[in-house]
């Protein structure tokens, strides 16, 4: 059974830093796993904010480029986000997901979300 465990979540002042991190288990039967980190701010759709491919691409959202920088640890199955020069807009829950791929199957798999506030 995959479990995904976020970590990294507060209330930080504008400017401010946080680094969110993701820890997966039980993939063994998931060879390709792309990483990603999404959000929702209160009364928004939930957006795409990085990916960290399988092969290391990596891809932001034009709203975080610059501010933010997506990893990986793969010996430990685990993806980060740091979150630089932070502000109000960046306010939201944040969710990791991790995509499976093997054999032309693709499964999602979602983090229960952590909360992230900005405050001028």
């Amino acid at each position: 059974q995959v479990q995904i465990v976020e970590s990294g979540g507060g209330s930080v002042q504008a400017g401010g830093s946080l680094r969110l991190s993701c820890a997966a288990s039980g993939l063994n039967n998931c060879p390709r796993r792309d990483m990603s980190w999404f959000r929702q701010a209160p009364g928004k759709e939930r957006e795409f904010v990085s990916v960290i491919k399988n092969d290391e691409t990596i891809t932001y959202a034009d709203s975080v480029k610059g501010r933010f920088t997506i990893s990986r640890d793969n010996a430990k199955n685990t993806v980060s986000l740091q979150m630089n020069s932070l502000n109000t807009e960046d306010t939201a829950m944040y969710y990791c997901k991790i995509l499976c791929s093997s054999l032309g199957r693709k499964r999602e798999y979602w983090g229960k979300g952590m909360q992230v506030t900005v405050s001028s």
